[in-house]
């Protein structure tokens, strides 16, 4: 399955072609290399998808050919918890912003 028709039914990006230009502009690694748009991915493929300042970590559980619903595409990857607690703290941050300077 194409690397970027997989981000998009796993609900990385809302269109194929958002995701195109993801990978194009190297914003998602896959297996830490940089890849083509029409690039395979398979289950148990480490994917790294940067969407502005946040930084997905994930692993590929799970191929779809179609966009469901956001619980399926959940399922269709697995995100470390180092990552997941980095994005958080991120989310976070950004939320609450700095503190300010007295």
């Amino acid at each position: 399955m194409r690397i970027d028709k997989w981000l998009w039914a796993a609900r990385f990006f809302k269109t194929r072609s958002l995701a195109q230009q993801a990978v194009a502009g190297g914003r998602v690694k896959l297996n830490g290399d940089r890849v083509k748009a029409a690039h395979a991915v398979k289950s148990g493929d480490a994917l790294l998808v940067r969407i502005s300042e946040i930084e997905w970590d994930v692993v590929v559980r799970g191929l779809s050919e179609h966009r469901g619903p956001a619980e399926r595409a959940r399922k269709l990857y697995e995100e470390s918890a180092t990552g997941r607690a980095e994005r958080q703290r991120l989310v976070d941050l950004r939320r609450w912003g700095t503190e300010p300077a007295s």
